[in-house]
């Protein structure tokens, strides 16, 4: 993987050297640069205005998400434009919806962000979704920076080194949460997961490190997450009686618990965990009182502190979680800081950039703290508020927490409070 991300670098310095004429004494390069040299110093430099689109969920599934992704690029935004911009000038910003995969919305959108020139695109939430549109992206030359894509296959897929995360893979997030199935007690285990990348992957790491602890996945249902009826899909999993049931999936896991309940497997006698994907302050709320009480979840990142949260309710007052807005902040000032360190707006300009301005340098926590050290030549490392935010060679972040949570009588979790963080080291 190592080989992909200095091929991003090599075509950028390419390029530069291309367009200078220097550097080798290559005779050739030097006449090829005098012939041209305006649009390939354009091509790898970019027009001097950081564009940055937003490709995050509006609709679909995944919708309770969108609300603190977008309070987190816009406090990031509104940061960097107040601290003078990027390169001289504002930053830009686009806002488009992702949907979710039963819509071509997100499609659509990237042509939108791609037509007005983007130089990088935050998003999408779902891992679906950005492996849907993942080619269109990178495939122009603009860099794809999720802070909610947690599946596995992002770690090698074929990206021409302009897609990075701020999430970890879920291969981390499997592991805490199987830890902590086989911690509370529970040697039987059912998983009932939604058939895609992120479900499938995330059920087969749950199952890995359950098994390795010394527990039985006794049934494994991926079911269509389309699916009008699931009334089949957890008749299964009460037929094999597991003392521990995983809910692995989005906007639709409220059907599933509903089909729980209908069925007897109440979270009073069988013990649910859920996931990022479905860890919701809203979308269990009209359920009766204590349906969710004790359910415990993970969720990838530290809990947001105050003073960012703050900072989140004055963007949008109504939010509810902050789940993936520190993740979301983080990847636009991160942006913004590899541009102003490759003196460029490209897309290959700033993934070039991207790994060395989260790690090595001097450790500065704002973007005016960051910008003004590479102001001065300074070699920077951006510790974010999502955590230390180091890439390695994949575009993963090298090190990652996963947050513990509990429902309370409300059918809500304390977004504030976890009951336990577990941070690990990401190979790849």
């Amino acid at each position: 993987m190592m080989r992909k991300r200095l091929l991003a670098s090599a075509v950028v310095s390419s390029l530069a050297l291309t367009a200078c004429g220097g550097g080798g004494g290559d005779t050739g390069a030097k006449e090829a640069s005098s012939a041209a040299p305006t649009s390939a110093a354009a091509e790898a430099k970019g027009d001097g205005t950081l564009t940055i689109g937003t490709l995050l969920p509006q609709t679909g599934s995944l919708a309770f998400l969108g609300p603190p992704e977008f309070a987190g690029v816009d406090a990031a935004v509104k940061e960097i434009n107040d601290a003078g911009g990027v390169l001289g000038k504002p930053v830009t910003k686009i806002d488009t919806d992702s949907g979710d995969t039963t819509t071509n919305i997100a499609s659509q959108s990237v042509d939108k962000l791609l037509t007005q020139k983007a130089d990088a695109i935050i998003g999408a939430a779902s891992s679906s979704v950005s492996e849907s549109v993942i080619d269109k992206i990178t495939g122009a030359g603009v860099v794809q920076f999720s802070p909610a894509n947690t599946s596995d296959k992002f770690t090698t897929i074929n990206d021409n080194g302009l897609y990075f995360r701020t999430a970890p893979p879920d291969k981390l997030q499997g592991r805490v949460l199987g830890d902590l199935i086989v911690a509370d007690g529970n040697d039987t285990v059912g998983i009932l997961a939604m058939q895609d990348s992120y479900g499938s992957g995330l059920a087969d790491q749950v199952t890995k490190t359950a098994e390795e602890a010394g527990a039985s996945v006794v049934e494994r249902v991926d079911y269509d997450p389309k699916a009008a009826d699931f009334s089949a899909d957890v008749a299964k999993i009460k037929a094999a009686n597991p003392k521990a049931v995983v809910l692995i999936g989005f906007e639709e896991s409220a059907k599933v618990v509903a089909e729980l309940v209908k069925q007897g497997l109440t979270a009073d006698k069988v013990k649910w965990y859920m996931v990022d994907g479905n860890m919701s302050n809203s979308n269990y709320l009209k359920m009766p009182k204590g349906t969710l009480a004790g359910v415990k979840g993970t969720i990838p990142g530290a809990a947001a502190p105050t003073d960012f949260r703050k900072k989140l309710q004055a963007i949008n007052p109504k939010l509810t979680s902050y789940t993936y807005a520190a993740e979301s902040y983080d990847a636009t000032i991160l942006i913004a800081l590899a541009a102003e360190a490759a003196k460029g707006d490209s897309g290959r300009s700033i993934a070039a950039k991207l790994p060395e301005v989260s790690e090595g340098g001097e450790k500065c926590k704002t973007f005016k703290s960051c910008v003004d050290l590479l102001k001065t030549g300074k070699d920077i490392d951006y510790e974010g508020v999502s955590g230390p935010v180091e890439f390695n060679a994949a575009g993963d972040p090298s090190v990652a927490t996963i947050g513990v949570y509990q429902y309370g009588e409300d059918n809500k979790y304390d977004a504030t409070k976890a009951l336990e963080y577990r941070t690990g080291k990401i190979e790849g």
